[in-house]
């Protein structure tokens, strides 16, 4: 049943915006990599997103909430998701997009089966047959006895497992934490990992007129794709807006054939449903679980 206050029709437009931009960051990132590495264009996209939190902060009055409390678990989280993002602008280099979005889906997967470890969730039957499903569908989209696993699918694979390890982290520290601090230091440690790693050679190649425009689409792309994902949250439950994200699939399937030349395999889509199948059974659950009260 739909909260009376929900508004689908305007989380679809918020959505629609998350879309476009997970979609422009992937095909820039595809674009950018004959240029600059992936640490490279992870200081850059870093060292913009720096400036955003600082300018959207200012204006917003909330540059006061940042802190030095948990600098531990904000560097896990951060190296967590800085390896993440890192294999998975690797990874677009090497394989199909509707592969690698579909690999990336499976991080709710591995939050909802992880969780109890980390945030003493309980651990349901239901997560634990959502997983499975949701391996089941992975491997339909890696489909190992065809192409192996290489090294694009293997760095898919792993940098949904980073998404996952950010997550949780985030999780914990949105308990006693402000967004504004979360992404400051999101953007600020990232912008330390991704100098330290490209110029550990003393050589930092720094983008071209023809590039920088894609540069700044990734900086921008994914402040504004998790901005976009709040508010949809915020209009409507889970449920409804999960099936939505899924609608960036056939979006850039359709581009990685039209410009790209890259097959539109069926085992794709299929392997992409299955993990989604996963996520909204995990989804409603959950749900059900937070209606039922405590005894």
């Amino acid at each position: 049943m739909i909260p009376p206050q929900s508004n689908p029709v305007r989380a679809a437009f918020w959505m629609l915006g998350a879309m476009v931009s997970f979609t422009s960051m992937a095909v820039a990132g595809r674009e950018i990599a004959y240029q600059l590495d992936t640490f490279e264009l992870m200081t850059y996209r870093s060292l913009i997103g720096i400036v955003v939190v600082l300018t959207v902060g200012g204006f917003s009055r909330t540059l006061g909430q940042i802190n030095t409390r948990d600098l531990p678990l904000h560097a896990i989280r951060n190296a967590s998701h800085f390896a993440g993002q890192n294999l998975w602008f690797f990874a677009v280099t090497l394989i199909p997009f509707a592969q690698l979005f579909a690999f990336e889906f499976s991080t709710p997967i591995w939050v909802a089966l992880f969780a109890p470890l980390v945030l003493k969730e309980k651990l349901t039957g239901t997560r634990l047959f959502a997983a499975l499903l949701g391996f089941i569908g992975i491997l339909i989209v890696a489909r190992p006895e065809v192409s192996g696993l290489n090294v694009g699918v293997i760095a898919a694979i792993v940098a949904a497992f980073g998404f996952t390890g950010a997550v949780l982290a985030t999780k914990i520290l949105t308990r006693t934490h402000s967004v504004t601090n979360i992404l400051f230091w999101l953007t600020f440690m990232q912008a330390v990992f991704g100098l330290t790693l490209a110029g550990y050679d003393g050589d930092i190649a720094l983008p071209t007129a023809a590039t920088w425009p894609l540069v700044i689409v990734v900086g921008f792309a994914g402040l504004f794709a998790h901005l976009c994902i709040t508010r949809a949250l915020t209009l409507a439950p889970a449920i409804i807006v999960s099936p939505m994200d899924f609608g960036r699939l056939p979006m850039i399937a359709l581009i990685g054939m039209f410009f790209y030349a890259e097959p539109l395999e069926w085992q794709i889509i299929l392997g992409a449903l299955i993990v989604l199948g996963a996520n909204l059974l995990n989804i409603n659950a959950e749900r059900r679980l937070a209606t039922v009260p405590p005894l």
